[in-house]
């Protein structure tokens, strides 16, 4: 048996929330060209549509639904119609995200917070729960969750980005050990700093002191790239991850080791 054939998705379905830009729409397309049939959930249509377009260049079956992940009424609805149009879901990945840059507790407004929070973090819950209720009952899955720098580290910029990030982690250990019994396996990706639309604004002239120092800290040199989070992805999601739960994998280019 080739070895790659354990990264090979072929058969399976594939959740990616937030999944029709930057790092959702890499690992869209990294599940994808590993086999995998694809459901991209996303607010904005004309993206959607044009991740879709890729997705389908890539041989496989693939649909874009419009789901605001803050609307919890329209989740469970549309779960049943990715699992009535692809087949059972066994990968789901909890990407979508948002942040808001009020710069600290004194700034940010209450709706703020429970916007990001609500996105980041309660809509994470919510969709792992349905997946893990589908998941059950065939004893497999795979439950990937995005982390991120502020899993680890504070930041007085955006609290509430970096409270529901590590909340996001804890809750991925507490899924892993829930969920164990039933073979289905919950990990986590920290990227580090990545581009994207929600860092374009830390690669601005007006904070490229905040840029050299995100440079200067990191081994690497540089800032990484969206499809470098996808390999991590397809590995969490294959079966060369078979026993691998509970865990967070930094994809940083080594920024949290100094």
């Amino acid at each position: 048996m080739p070895h790659t054939s354990q990264f090979d998705l072929t058969g399976e379905t594939a959740v990616v929330t937030g999944g029709n830009g930057g790092i959702g729409r890499a690992i869209a397309l990294g599940l994808a060209h590993a086999g995998a049939s694809v459901a991209v959930l996303g607010r904005n249509i004309q993206k959607n549509d044009s991740v879709l377009s890729e997705l389908n260049a890539c041989g496989t079956r693939a649909i874009a639904l419009q789901v605001d992940l803050t609307d919890r009424a329209a989740l469970d609805p549309a779960w049943h119609a990715i699992e009535q149009e692809l087949g059972p879901v066994g990968i789901l990945v909890n990407n979508a995200g948002n942040v808001s840059l009020s710069g600290g507790v004194l700034n940010e407004t209450p709706a703020d917070w429970d916007n990001v929070i609500a996105t980041q973090l309660h809509a994470v819950f919510l969709m792992s729960k349905l997946a893990a209720a589908s998941m059950v009952t065939r004893k497999r899955g795979k439950i990937i969750n995005i982390g991120s720098m502020y899993s680890y580290f504070g930041s007085g910029l955006i609290p509430s980005y970096s409270a529901a990030k590590g909340a996001v982690i804890q809750l991925t250990k507490s899924m892993a050990v829930e969920l164990a019994p039933y073979n289905i396996q919950v990990n986590a990706i920290a990227p580090g700093w990545i581009e994207t639309e929600m860092t374009a604004p830390v690669r601005t002239p007006e904070m490229r002191t905040f840029n050299d120092e995100i440079l200067a800290r990191t081994p690497a040199g540089r800032w990484g790239q969206c499809e470098e989070i996808a390999g991590t992805a397809v590995f969490l999601a294959s079966r060369a991850s078979q026993f691998v739960t509970g865990e967070t994998i930094r994809v940083d280019g080594g920024y949290a080791i100094r």
